[in-house]
């Protein structure tokens, strides 16, 4: 494929940035079911059911629909066919999936040094085809619902390559780069996203699984990062998980399903590799958080066209069985450790030795200074010394961790479980995340063998530990960061809150 660069797509993608930034109106949800409105003529508040008669609310593809605000997530029930549930995904959550586009499109521009065109481009002849049709119909309902809310401009090769802004700019973008030999290409290096783990047997408290997760990225897409999703699709399971306006996977994946399977992960640092040939990293993960109902069924899912995009150490759980397994999912190997006793942990380190020789062959398991293996040291010590004890309420504590295994002290930093890069004189060289880089945990889940049974998760917005992100003294410290000023919000921690699937406002309450 060749980048389609030119003016008119650059003003095609300025123009539906200053279109979301700088309408006349823009509008979100506030809470307890408020839509608030912002035009040129101020502040004006009104309720859920006043909303619905906007253009499309009768619509009947909108029927169970629903969505509310708690503890600073935004939580929606979509259910239906494909068409149906994207329909109503986009129509829910319209305002947020045009600010949450407006800050990755900028993002990946800004990372790759590539105009949109070339990321339409991709979506539309490379990832489109090889999408399954049952997600191009509910991709497709999303721009469907979009506009029946709003007079967006965004078409659904916007959308898909929204979906696959973990893979197109840090995976496909770098080996486009080496194929066509470009010149003064960026220094692009896959990212290292999250913190988890998964614990069963005599390791937890009762026996039972136990898996947790906190969420690495730049803080301007992880502040964004705050939609519970409760799918009720018409074929596959009931899902319940957390993720991002606009994508149909959860993407930094976090979920369950109605079978009793419990999955997550953490980013391969340093990995390399793309298959133009495969399938989208976002479509598999969607369909086997849908279709799997074992650790075997997730596995061949995720094989099945596996074009190496976002690859991870997928942590996976049945709760049926109480086993756990590891995925370390390359593109030229991957390796599946399971057991029925034990704890497998996750801190964007690869394990197996070949996946690190023939997929991630910079990473430097020895080395731990860097940020992936300082917080593999620290999950050693911490699930050693709560073998037998840990719950959901631990896994919590263990989330918004500041121990600095490196300097054996407790720091707010790059090295630590809750991570705080903005604090850092390092950053993260092998993510290429520059010193003081705003980015860290940005959010965090937890959930066990009985609360999945139930389908139910805890979750917390904001760094997992309690403390707030500002964004107006960050920039005023560190003006080489003054291109996100845009996109960079204040994230602000939320508490600790329980969501399940079937909730409506207020339900959780009773």
């Amino acid at each position: 494929m060749e980048a389609a660069a030119g003016t008119d797509s650059m003003r095609r993608a300025a123009a539906i940035i200053i279109v979301i930034l700088g309408g006349a109106a823009l509008w979100w949800r506030g809470g307890s079911g408020t839509q608030v409105v912002v035009s040129n003529g101020g502040v004006v508040y009104e309720s859920l059911s006043a909303a619905k008669r906007q253009t499309g609310a009768n619509d009947p593809r909108l029927a169970g629909a629903h969505r509310f605000e708690d503890g600073g997530w935004i939580y929606v029930h979509l259910e239906g066919d494909p068409a149906t549930v994207g329909f109503q995904h986009g129509y829910l959550l319209a305002a947020d999936i045009e600010d949450g586009f407006a800050a990755v499109s900028a993002g990946m521009m800004h990372e790759s040094q590539r105009d949109w065109a070339f990321f339409r481009k991709a979506a539309h002849e490379m990832l489109w085809p090889k999408i399954d049709l049952e997600y191009q119909q509910e991709l497709q309902g999303i721009v469907d619902g979009l506009r029946a809310r709003t007079n967006s401009k965004l078409d659904v090769d916007d959308i898909v390559a929204m979906n696959a802004f973990e893979e197109l700019p840090d995976y496909y973008v770098p080996w486009f780069n080496k194929q066509q030999k470009a010149a003064h290409a960026p220094n692009l290096k896959s990212p290292g996203n999250c913190s988890a783990f998964v614990a069963t047997g005599s390791w937890t408290k009762d026996g039972k699984i136990v898996m947790a997760h906190n969420n690495w990225t730049n803080y301007a897409n992880g502040e964004r990062w705050r939609i519970v999703f409760d799918i009720a699709p018409k074929s596959g399971h009931r899902m319940l998980m957390d993720g991002f306006p606009g994508v149909i996977a959860s993407d930094d994946d976090f979920g369950i399903n109605s079978d009793g399977l419990m999955v997550t992960e953490t980013t391969i640092t340093q990995f390399e590799g793309w298959d133009p040939n495969g399938k989208a990293e976002f479509v598999r993960a969607r369909k086997a958080l849908q279709y799997a109902g074992s650790i075997d069924e997730y596995t061949k899912i995720m094989l099945d066209g596996n074009n190496g995009g976002y690859a991870n150490d997928w942590l996976l759980g049945d709760s049926k069985t109480g086993e756990i397994a590891q995925l370390e999912l390359g593109l030229k190997a991957y390796k599946l450790w399971r057991t029925k006793d034990g704890a497998f942990a996750g801190s964007n380190w690869a394990r197996d030795p070949k996946v690190i020789k023939v997929d991630a062959p910079q990473f430097e398991p020895g080395n731990l200074e860097i940020s992936p293996n300082a917080r593999r040291v620290r999950w050693d010590e911490l699930l050693k010394e709560n073998k037998g004890r840990i719950d959901v309420n631990m896994a919590e504590k263990m989330l918004g961790d500041h121990v600095d295994s490196y300097h054996q002290k407790p720091e707010t930093n790059e090295r630590t479980l809750c991570g705080h890069v903005d604090s850092s004189p390092r950053g993260v060289d092998v993510w290429g995340w520059a010193p003081y880089f705003p980015g860290g945990a940005v959010q965090a889940k937890a959930t066990d063998s009985s609360m999945t049974k139930e389908m139910k998760m805890v979750a917390r917005v904001g760094h997992p530990c309690g403390e707030d992100f500002l964004a107006k003294p960050f920039l005023a410290a560190h003006q080489e960061y003054a291109w996100q000023a845009p996109y960079l919000h204040d994230m602000k921690a939320g508490p600790w809150t329980e969501f399940h699937s079937g909730e409506t406002a207020g339900s959780q309450k009773q």
